[in-house]
């Protein structure tokens, strides 16, 4: 089956009218008479989805401009794209691919059911899924439960070390004791060396993950690791490796014989739901795995049957198309009030830019308007005293993305109502602003920001946070145009470090551009 026709959102009547409504209402829109209008505006834009609670109300927005939105969505056929990536259908056109992530999370208990699945695919898939997520859990379970193991090193990079990095930190809670994990991702050998500096290899379990196992930083850092382990006195590669890939083959070559694989519609990206997310299941054993997978379903759900008005995927893709193509907002940061979510805005960069920081739409043809914003950010209260300055007085607008947890998962007093109050306050202040005449205490206000509420920071939580920006991607992507699952500006510099590691070596120039060959002599050893 190929993907359904799509409608790109630059051609359709709701764009029309959203520009024409921008123009009489957006650009002068202003937060403070919005609530000074609007006593009910909390409860209007804002809702509760799995798992997560959302305040829209402080964003620069009002109904109108949101039924236009919903409008676009639909002109643009949002719900057929999104039913054509839940039923398998190859809607990774570039590389003629479906995109199953979501099958990943679900439930295994539909095989024991009468659901009627949409493919062959799907039927096949989930079975394949299940499979692979049993062996891993106990496999998992059977580490945890061996008291030598006390390191674990995973070895990867771009998804294979984002998404298991941000959610081990992340669910720092609910990890065993008596286990340290590390995760190397760079080729720059200062990163691995100074993990390894702090290890036995007695007692250490390596995870090299790689699709292919050819991935060239991956498998340099691999080769490193193994020949420390022999040389620092370590026996049994086989007990100590493991690997998440395909390629079962180059594995066993390398010594592994405990391989986990995954399927080519698991984009990079999104694969912390696969065996690419072995060290979660290990840091937080079988049971946490599955409520992380669990509260990703549910947001899967909710992004698959509720009416998009109160979807909250699409309302937040809405807005962020609202913002970038309307309102010329460059720039989206996070800032996660919990110090365990360290990692989470490098996560969300990927996720977010690396599938819609695109300039072709999906037929090829250059796309007239801006497409993913920049995403940034750090934990509060650190970005407080560092970037929040430019947010509250610089003199670009930059929505902010605040994330604060309810209920601390730390017994210390009187840290987390703090952090809590400033969270709160940071987002009052941005709205708000200050008047200050002589200039240098004047905080213009009418600054967007929008708040995230867990109740705990737990694996169903994160698990339903994480899904909802997949499918909030998903659906500025659709409105768009573009294809959010293929990533090919990742592969020239890749092509290009092939022709100029060798050059390192021999200090062969010809052919280079003048810089590249001036750096390259610099560069080289003496």
């Amino acid at each position: 089956m190929s993907a359904p026709a799509r409608l790109r959102c630059d051609r359709t009547d709701a764009w029309r009218q959203l520009h024409a409504h921008y123009a009489a209402e957006g650009r002068g829109f202003d937060l403070r008479d919005a609530f000074a209008r609007d006593a009910q505006r909390f409860s209007a834009f804002s809702q509760e989805a799995p798992h997560v609670f959302a305040d829209l109300s402080k964003n620069l927005i009002d109904a109108s401009a949101e039924r236009l939105l919903f409008a676009l969505a639909r002109e643009c056929g949002l719900e057929a794209q999104r039913d054509a990536m839940f039923a398998g259908e190859a809607i990774n056109a570039s590389e003629g691919r479906a995109v199953l992530h979501t099958l990943l999370r679900k439930p295994a208990p539909a095989l024991a059911g009468n659901e009627k699945f949409a493919t062959k695919t799907i039927a096949e898939g989930l079975r394949d899924v299940h499979a692979t997520l049993d062996a891993m859990l106990a496999y998992a379970e059977a580490i945890r439960a061996d008291h030598t193991i006390t390191d674990v090193v995973n070895i990867g990079i771009g998804g294979s070390d984002l998404g298991p990095q941000m959610a081990v930190l992340g669910l720092d809670a609910f990890v065993a004791p008596g286990k340290r994990f590390h995760f190397v991702s760079n080729v720059d050998g200062h990163e691995l060396a100074g993990v390894l500096r702090g290890l036995a290899p007695e007692h250490t379990l390596f995870l090299i993950a790689s699709k292919t196992f050819t991935t060239a930083e991956t498998m340099a850092n691999a080769q490193s690791a193994r020949r420390w382990f022999e040389q620092s006195g370590g026996v049994d590669v086989a007990r100590h490796f493991a690997a998440l890939t395909t390629n079962v083959e180059a594995a066993r070559a390398f010594g592994i014989e405990h391989t986990f694989g995954f399927w080519d519609w698991v984009g990079g990206r999104y694969s912390l739901w696969s065996a690419i997310g072995l060290p979660i299941a290990l840091a937080i054993g079988a049971e946490g795995f599955r409520g992380l997978l669990a509260g990703a379903h549910a947001m899967d759900e909710h992004f698959r049957t509720v009416p998009l008005e109160r979807n909250l995927p699409v309302r937040l893709a809405l807005l962020d198309v609202w913002y970038r193509n309307f309102h010329g907002f460059t720039s989206r940061s996070i800032a996660p009030y919990h110090a365990a979510l360290r990692r989470l805005p490098a996560y969300l960069q990927q996720l977010e830019m690396e599938s819609n920081g695109k300039r072709v739409d999906a037929r090829g043809d250059p796309v007239p308007f801006g497409t993913s914003p920049v995403l940034w950010g750090e934990p509060g209260t650190n970005g407080q005293h560092a970037y929040f300055q430019m947010l509250h007085q610089g003199t670009d607008v930059i929505p902010l993305e605040f994330l604060a947890v309810r209920d601390a998962g730390h017994d210390l007093p009187g840290h987390h109502p703090r952090l809590l109050a400033n969270a709160l306050a940071q987002a009052q202040a941005l709205m708000q602003g200050q008047a200050d005449p002589g200039g240098h205490r004047h905080f213009p206000g009418n600054r967007p920001s929008t708040f995230f509420v867990f109740e705990r920071l737990t694996p169903e939580a994160l698990g339903a946070f994480l899904a909802m920006y997949e499918h909030r991607v998903f659906t500025s992507g659709a409105l768009w145009g573009i294809n959010s699952f293929d990533q090919w500006g990742v592969e020239l510099g890749k092509v290009l470090a092939r022709d100029i590691e060798p050059r390192l070596a021999s200090g062969d120039a010809s052919g280079l551009d003048g810089s590249t060959a001036g750096l390259l002599a610099l560069l080289r050893p003496d």
